[in-house]
């Protein structure tokens, strides 16, 4: 009965406020939506729209907010969780959103018990039982199929998170296992900190070998926007990624060029990280 009436009072409002045709069109133009079928655009709008009534966004410093910026931060953010259902990210509340770069100081305990205090110039951080941080200038430059997004990359986080601390295992849906997960994930992360370690070429940012939860969130970019760096080289993940999202990037996008990823992209830690966790 519960279900039913949040049902019918989410249809109400998003049939009450939906996003406007000038704004969405501009939005659903982009690179990263290319390929989504009427179907699929309509239901991220409709994400979208949700998203922004559920979630609240506070500008910092100045940043002046328009209702386009807050579309296109919020089709990024939901697409995603586009097969998973509205409540993927009912566990949290606020976005805060920078104009640009911002800086951060923050504590973390390592898995000696030790606590540690660091500060940091980043372009997005989720936080452990708090909002997501982002830079809008990044935001804004996220969704040209560079395999680089600092919104998929931040709400991949919130998603692993679901299961208590980032540590590259989100909870996995029925059917899928747990044991093909952990082997897809640790080959990959092994490998990505092998190229890292002898300053090799990789096809993925190397940002992915700082740990088990930004090589989750990192592949979660490529996977949207950049599939075919995924499949060519890491085809065990792409097929966990594809089983997780409920999508598959790569029968819709086109194949691009990879960014040369000899040095990783910064973002910032999630709070409360463990130092060695997950499947490494």
């Amino acid at each position: 009965m519960f279900s039913f009436v949040k049902r019918y009072l989410r249809k109400r409002y998003l049939a009450r406020h939906p996003i406007s045709d000038t704004i969405w069109q501009q939005v659903i133009a982009l690179p990263l939506f290319t390929g989504l079928s009427a179907a699929e655009k309509g239901q991220l709008r409709e994400q979208a729209a949700w998203f922004l009534h559920k979630k609240s966004i506070t500008a910092i410093d100045g940043l002046e907010v328009t209702p386009g910026m807050r579309v296109l931060l919020a089709a990024q953010a939901v697409l995603p969780v586009l097969n998973l259902g509205f409540d993927a990210y009912d566990d949290w509340h606020e976005i805060i959103l920078y104009p640009g770069l911002f800086r951060t100081r923050d504590r973390y305990t390592d898995h000696f018990g030790l606590v540690h205090e660091r500060e940091q110039i980043l372009a997005g951080q989720a936080r452990s039982n708090g909002p997501v941080l982002l830079s809008w200038a990044d935001v804004a430059e996220s969704a040209w199929l560079e395999g680089w997004n600092v919104v998929i990359h931040e709400f991949a986080h919130k998603l692993d998170m679901r299961s208590g601390d980032p540590n590259g295992d989100p909870p996995l849906h029925k059917g899928m296992s747990a044991a093909a997960w952990k082997r897809a994930f640790s080959n990959a992360y092994h490998h990505l900190v092998m190229l890292a370690d002898r300053g090799e070429y990789s096809p993925i940012d190397l940002y992915a070998a700082e740990n088990p939860a930004e090589c989750f969130a990192v592949f979660s970019e490529y996977f949207f926007e950049t599939p075919h760096a995924i499949a060519d080289h890491y085809p065990a993940v792409y097929e966990q990624l594809k089983q997780f999202y409920k999508q598959d990037p790569l029968a819709r996008l086109p194949r691009v060029r990879y960014r040369p990823a000899f040095e990783p992209v910064s973002y910032g830690p999630v709070v409360q990280l463990p130092a060695v966790a997950g499947w490494a």
